[in-house]
């Protein structure tokens, strides 16, 4: 069995995480490539590597010394080097780096530095092979991952050893540098299990995998243990704190499980993703898998009679908010009415006109504004299979007096959307995860 495991910032922190990830990567024998991010904060008043590199090289930028930030980014990496007994010589890299950047250093170079000096003392600290990202992530002129190019790459480069990767960046056909998104090192790593056909990619983080709710509105919400990709994609388009899409993509694309996990409490399974889960038994256990959700919505309704009989009035509404660049998230729609719920930041520079021109084009009886919306999706792949699942939403919210000022459900019911205005928002979510959770 192969098993890619990515360990986030938090994880590469300080030679105490580095223990941690060690006993790990021991513990299972199948573990054998590990992809690495630049080392995180220590303690919340610490600063994360990566953060300390981009200032820099503003630094540089405007012609302003960076020695300091430069000299806390190297004694960080040569600290955890010393705590952990390691012989590897760092001070050339750190020199030859410092003569890059007096030089005229690229932002990507300069950056990618935190996962490269992560991966050089992991792989040191674990016995594995170190093989630069730059030597087999390829990035086409576009700045989008080659595929084809970096899976061939990397099952050349890797074979069949052992071996730590850094995350976050990978090289462009002329061999420059070009770093990800914030984040990337995720990417990177279900591309490694993507390359190499990996049982499972493990994505080690702080967390001990996703939760069913927002740990800031409901304290102690419990862990999702399995989420389908499709649910996974559901909550986090209406807000929950999940893995990039991007993330996602080439692992399901070769049904590759994801288990996100922490290495702070490795005993805990965490939550396990995958396209389907054939094993279960959808009669028994939560009914949903998740509550998630966010505010700054509005609700546009435009009203007409007769509009249910005129051709394509659906499309010439939808068509208005087109021509602003204004996307849609939902359209709830009743005999002759439509409503369109859009975020308030898309709409608000082009609101006026948005409106004039329904005006115009539609010649509506009335069009109402609902400001100050939330939006709270529940998610779940077995409410399919039991029925009085909207009658236990609406009761739960009835019952704390929350007001629905929308409704929506997808046609593969994975999820029922219920709009409310934004000072219920907690509480519907805490009434929510109550009734179907506690």
């Amino acid at each position: 069995m192969i098993k890619v495991c990515k360990f986030g910032g938090s994880s590469m922190a300080d030679a105490t995480q580095y223990k941690k990830v060690k006993d790990i990567i021991d513990r299972d024998p199948g573990r054998t490539v590990v992809v690495v991010s630049a080392a995180g904060k220590r303690f919340s008043q610490d600063h994360k590597i990566t953060d300390l590199l981009y200032l820099c090289h503003a630094h540089l930028t405007y012609g302003v010394s960076c020695d300091s930030i430069y000299e806390m980014i190297r004694e960080r990496y040569l600290s955890i080097r010393d705590d952990l007994g390691l012989t590897l010589d760092l001070e050339k890299d750190f020199d030859d780096l410092r003569a890059e950047m007096d030089a005229g250093i690229s932002q990507d170079k300069l950056v990618s530095r935190g996962e490269y000096f992560s991966a050089k003392l992991m792989a040191a600290y674990l016995g594995y092979e170190f093989i630069d990202a730059e030597m087999w992530l390829r990035f086409k002129l576009d700045g989008s991952v080659d595929q084809e190019a970096s899976y061939t790459a990397l099952k050349h480069a890797a074979g069949s050893s052992k071996c730590v990767i850094p995350g976050f960046y990978g090289a462009m056909p002329d061999g420059h540098i070009r770093t990800m998104t914030r984040g990337g090192s995720d990417i990177t790593g279900a591309l490694a299990a993507a390359a190499l056909d990996a049982d499972v990619y493990e994505n080690w983080t702080d967390v001990s995998g996703i939760l069913m709710a927002d740990p800031r509105i409901v304290k102690d919400a419990a862990t999702i243990n399995r989420v389908t990709y499709n649910e996974l994609r559901e909550l986090s388009y209406i807000g929950a704190q999940v893995l990039h899409e991007a993330t996602i993509f080439p692992v399901r694309e070769k049904n590759i499980p994801l288990n996100i996990r922490n290495t702070n409490d490795p005993d805990h399974p965490g939550t396990m993703i995958r396209e389907a889960f054939e094993d279960e038994d959808v009669t028994k256990g939560n009914l949903i898998t998740g509550i998630a959700g966010k505010k700054g919505f509005t609700i546009v309704t435009i009203t007409k009679s007769g509009m249910s009989n005129e051709i394509s009035s659906l499309r010439r509404i939808l068509e208005i908010f087109e021509k602003y660049n204004v996307i849609i998230s939902y359209a709830p729609s009743g005999i002759d009415c439509y409503s369109v719920v859009v975020e308030n930041k898309l709409l608000e520079p082009a609101r006026y006109q948005i409106l004039a021109d329904i005006q115009k084009e539609m010649k509506p009886d009335h069009i109402h504004v609902s400001e100050n919306i939330a939006i709270v999706a529940v998610v779940g792949r077995k409410m399919v299979f039991r029925s009085g699942s909207s009658g236990k939403i609406f009761q739960a919210l009835g019952e704390n007096g929350v007001n629905i000022r929308m409704i929506s459900q997808g046609p593969e019911e994975l999820n029922i959307i219920i709009g409310v205005k934004e000072k219920d928002f907690n509480t519907a979510v805490s009434a929510l995860y109550e009734r179907f959770v506690q």
